[in-house]
């Protein structure tokens, strides 16, 4: 008979053993986990950005003077006849509508990213205007709007 060698353990060592072969395996699988998680917040961080840029078109300025509001909004490719600006006191709207330049049936696209169709984009105004005098100019797919602010006017209240 051939004499073996034989490893004699203590018990600590064995659970030692034990808790490091179940954790390599386990924080593994906890590593994978988070770096899904991570992956997958960073891709709907980037279509919650998308989507929120979407719903902000048209894209616009805002300037302010001591006596006016100016907003200045890029429609490139609609006409003027295509544009639409209400306002009241305290807010404008714009509405735009965007045609479909190719129209081919059958057209094969790789990629699509400009939009189409009617876009509507209402904006807060920080102070009242005077809607009566209000203007606005389109200019080369630019749009601006003058918006004259409302003075204030005081009055002297005489005291009996």
């Amino acid at each position: 008979m051939a004499d073996k060698d034989v490893e004699i353990k203590t018990d600590e060592e064995n659970i030692n053993e034990e808790d490091e072969s179940k954790r390599i395996p386990s924080e593994s699988v906890l590593s994978d986990i988070i770096t899904s998680i991570r992956e997958k917040q960073e891709d709907l961080g980037k279509s919650l950005s998308d989507y929120s840029k979407s719903l902000q078109k048209p894209l616009a300025d805002i300037i302010e003077t001591d006596d006016a509001l100016k907003v200045v909004t890029d429609l490139p490719g609609v006409k003027k006849e295509d544009v639409e600006v209400n306002i009241s006191e305290d807010s404008l709207e714009i509405v735009a509508k965007f045609d479909d330049e190719i129209r081919e049936e059958g057209t094969n696209y790789l990629k699509r990213e400009r939009s189409y169709g009617e876009t509507t984009r209402t904006i807060a105004l920080p102070e009242k205007i005077d809607t009566k005098k209000a203007s606005a100019k389109f200019n080369d797919s630019v749009l601006t709007v003058e918006l004259p602010k409302i003075k204030e006017e005081k009055h002297k209240v005489n005291i009996d």
